[in-house]
């Protein structure tokens, strides 16, 4: 079964209808890039207020909430383990 796209059915849906989760409608993929600290960037580190410790160099500051959930470093050691720069 095909996703439904939300502009598909705009004139059905009521304002207080969820959005649509399809992930390949513009809606969707400008959700997903707002959840990034970068959008667009190499980092995978979400947005929101740096208040935890990287796990891997103990670095005060570095995570947020969501990256802790998701069991994410900072991009420093994130870059190191990745032989960037």
């Amino acid at each position: 079964m095909a996703p439904i796209h939300v502009e598909q059915y705009e004139d059905l849906w009521e304002e207080d209808d969820p959005p649509c989760n399809c992930g390949d409608c513009p809606e969707c993929e400008t959700r997903e890039l707002s959840e990034f600290a970068d959008p667009g960037g190499k980092s995978a580190l979400r947005a929101g207020p740096r208040n935890f410790p990287c796990p891997t160099c103990d670095r005060p500051n570095r995570l947020s909430a969501k990256d802790v959930e998701l069991g994410y470093q900072c991009d420093t050691c994130a870059d190191q383990d990745e032989g960037g720069p």
